[in-house]
């Protein structure tokens, strides 16, 4: 097992791109929403892990920082879909406390570079 996949911040980012995934797969969508979506929440895993191996804290918080920028896109994503009707607003609210949990545990990542 490598580091990166005993960091709980990167199973709630799996997690939280593979229900995003079953959304998307559930749900009618234009394929420019379903890409930047996928796109969008599966780089947030795969940033957490690429910045855990990196050696230098400047480079460790570059990739942590991506990774919350894209749980950013994400939320931005489920908002204009709540307000299409695209998505239920429990589906959405359900996303959004996920992702402000994964937005909070990066924070204190990056915060913790800084020292």
């Amino acid at each position: 097992m490598f580091d990166f996949q005993k960091l709980e911040v990167y199973q709630k980012s799996k997690s939280f791109y593979i229900e995003t995934r079953v959304m998307i797969s559930e749900t009618k969508l234009d394929n420019f929403i379903r890409d930047q979506m996928s796109r969008a929440a599966f780089s947030v895993p795969l940033n957490i892990a690429e910045g855990s191996g990196k050696f230098s804290k400047a480079d460790r918080k570059n990739y942590y920082t991506t990774a919350r920028a894209s749980v950013y896109e994400c939320v931005a994503i489920f908002d204009l879909l709540n307000d299409e009707k695209r998505i239920s607003q429990s589906f959405c609210q359900i996303q959004f406390n996920k992702a402000n949990e994964i937005s909070r545990m990066l924070f204190t990542m990056i915060q913790s570079l800084n020292a």
